[in-house]
C-alpha cells in the first residue's frame, strides 16, 4: 500500500502533467502586469487564506501583492461564521469594489472547489474591471462539491491552475480517506512553480523582479525598505498601523 508520502508525491506529478503549460501562461500574465506598473490581488477564504499568507510579504516572494479579504471570512475570527459568509451571495464583489483592482493589476483567487459565492464572485468582479483572473482551484474537487453559486471558479477565470486535489481533501487511508488534507500543500506548490516559472521567464527578458528578502539575512531589512518605499502606497497592507 503506498504511503502518504507516495501519494503526496504522486499529487504534485499530476499537478506538474496538467497545469505545467497554464503555469508558464499565468507567469506570462504576471510579467506583464508588473513591467506596466500593476500589482496582484491576492483573495481566497476559509484556508484558502493560508495561501493569500503565503503570497503576502513571504521572503522570496514578489513585493507588488496586496491581499484582497474580509475579515468575516477568516476561520480563527469565527469557524462557523466563516463558512457562513464565504457561502453568501455578493461579499466577494463588495470586497472586490473596496480593493478597487483595476489595469494592470491581476488578480490570484485560490479555492480548491471554487464553488462558493465568494471566490467566484471575486472572479467575475474582477474580470468585469478589466483585470485578468488566474484561478488556483482543483477540478477534481469541485466536480465533487455543492454548486453553490451556479458556476465555477475556474469558469470564471483567465488561467486556471488545477493543484488535483481529490474532492474532500482527505488522502488517508486510501481506500477510505479520512485524514491528511492536502491542498494546502498542493496549492503552495502551484504557486511555488508559479513563482520560479516567473524568475525564469524575467530573467530570459532581463527584468529584475521587485522581490521580497528575508529579514533575517544582512541586507534584508534595506532591501525591504526600499520595497516598502515603492509600493506602500498602493499596498497600505504593508505599512497600516505601524
Amino acid at each position: 500500500m503506498a504511503g502518504l508520502g507516495d501519494r503526496v508525491r504522486g499529487l504534485l506529478d499530476d499537478l506538474d502533467a496538467t497545469s505545467g503549460a497554464a503555469i508558464g501562461e499565468a507567469a506570462a500574465l504576471l510579467l506583464g502586469s508588473i513591467e506596466a506598473g500593476g500589482i496582484v490581488h491576492a483573495g481566497g477564504a476559509g484556508h484558502s487564506l493560508a495561501m493569500v499568507f503565503e503570497t503576502f510579504y513571504r521572503a522570496g516572494g514578489l513585493a507588488p501583492v496586496r491581499p484582497m479579504w474580509d475579515e468575516r471570512v477568516q476561520p480563527l475570527a469565527g469557524a462557523l461564521r466563516s463558512t457562513d459568509a464565504e457561502r453568501r451571495p455578493h461579499l466577494g464583489r463588495s470586497v472586490v469594489a473596496a480593493y478597487e483592482p483595476r489595469p494592470p493589476d491581476v488578480a490570484v483567487v485560490f479555492s480548491t472547489s471554487g464553488r462558493n459565492p465568494y471566490p467566484v464572485e471575486m472572479a467575475q468582479e474582477c474580470l468585469a474591471r478589466g483585470v485578468p483572473v488566474i484561478a488556483v482551484t482543483s477540478a477534481a474537487a469541485s466536480r465533487g462539491a455543492a454548486d453553490r453559486a451556479g458556476g465555477t471558479l475556474a469558469g470564471h477565470a483567465t488561467v486556471v491552475l488545477d493543484t488535483c486535489v481529490p474532492s474532500g481533501d482527505a488522502v488517508h487511508p486510501p481506500d477510505a480517506p479520512r485524514t491528511a488534507a492536502v491542498s494546502t500543500i498542493l496549492a503552495s506548490y502551484a504557486w511555488a512553480r508559479l513563482l520560479a516559472e516567473l524568475d525564469d521567464l524575467a530573467a530570459a527578458r532581463g527584468v529584475e523582479l521587485p522581490r521580497w528578502v528575508s529579514a533575517n539575512v544582512p541586507g534584508g531589512d534595506e532591501t525591504n525598505a526600499r520595497l516598502l518605499a515603492r509600493y506602500g502606497d498602493r499596498i497600505p497592507e504593508l505599512t497600516m498601523n505601524r
